[in-house]
């Protein structure tokens, strides 16, 4: 029977969970960040240690063994566990120092958070802020990001939220585009007009319809799934978009629409692991981003 793992094995298991879950060495290389060779070597080490093959090797690559499928749910287990017992020991750190990983969309990030990110610094000088900007959901638990900034409310488990507030939505299109095609007024009237919409993201379709408008993507003149050059492409005049009214409000090339229609809010929520939502540093921007971002909505 083989020994017990110890410990210091655990860089075995992640190489076997890595490989596992990528389905191969060269990919998990590079999720790791460490060589081809030496995930080989650890894979192999872990073999040894267990007394059993955990892939079969084929000239087209690694497939999981019976035995390998048997262990995988474990070592993913563990894999969650000891991300548990990091965010568990990084936040007992007391020091009002160091620094805090805050992810959001890649327009929020754009548009909304720089002056908010500058006003943090100066109160807290001693916090470093990373931003992650993305339209893909950070996973808060395996520490991509210590607080998120949400336009809905995170249901994962272990995570706190609170609701910020809502960001009022508009109608809006550039005044160069307005002044050529009119102004609409009423839902039929921007109907006739072009429209700038979303490629593969259907939520614009799917809200129009719930109102009773017959949209559907050929309804949309330009499209692109980008947020930040969806409103680009509104500045330069493609024609009427939708857009968070502050934004437009604030944009001298860009006039807000008054149309009867009621246009749904966006929820913004903030979120952090429960682990973590307690260390001083991330307590400290949580509440200073918290307060600003209420008082930019």
């Amino acid at each position: 029977m083989a020994n017990p793992l110890q410990l210091s094995d655990w860089s075995l298991i992640q190489s076997f969970l890595a490989v596992a879950e990528t389905g191969s060495l060269s990919a998990a290389a590079r999720q790791l960040g460490r060589s081809q060779p030496t995930l080989g070597r650890q894979v192999h080490a872990l073999e040894v240690e267990l007394g059993v093959p955990l892939f079969d090797r084929h000239a087209r690559g690694l497939t999981l063994s019976d035995v390998g499928r048997q262990v995988l749910p474990m070592a993913q287990q563990m894999h969650g566990a000891v991300n548990a017992l990091g965010l568990t020991a990084a936040g007992q750190a007391l020091q009002l120092e160091g620094t805090v990983r805050i992810t959001a969309s890649v327009f929020v990030s754009h548009h909304l958070l720089p002056p908010i990110l500058s006003s943090i610094r100066q109160a807290e000088p001693a916090i470093q802020l990373d931003l992650v900007a993305t339209d893909a959901s950070e996973n808060l638990l395996f520490r991509e990001a210590d607080i998120a900034v949400r336009m809905y409310r995170p249901e994962q488990a272990d995570i706190v939220a609170k609701h910020i507030g809502e960001v009022p939505l508009c109608f809006c299109a550039a005044r160069t585009y307005l002044d050529r095609a009119g102004r609409p007024t009423t839902p039929s009237e921007l109907m006739q007009h072009d429209l700038v919409g979303f490629d593969a993201n259907e939520d614009i379709i799917t809200a129009m319809r719930e109102k009773g408008w017959p949209a559907s993507r050929d309804s949309f003149a330009t499209r692109c799934d980008n947020q930040t050059v969806y409103w680009e492409l509104i500045r330069a005049g493609c024609g009427v978009g939708f857009s968070q009214l502050n934004i437009a409000q604030a944009d001298p090339k860009v006039e807000v629409l008054d149309i009867d229609a009621e246009i749904p809010v966006l929820p913004v929520w903030l979120a952090a692991p429960q682990a973590m939502r307690q260390t001083p540093r991330i307590r400290r921007v949580w509440d200073l981003l918290s307060e600003r971002l209420k008082a930019n909505l």
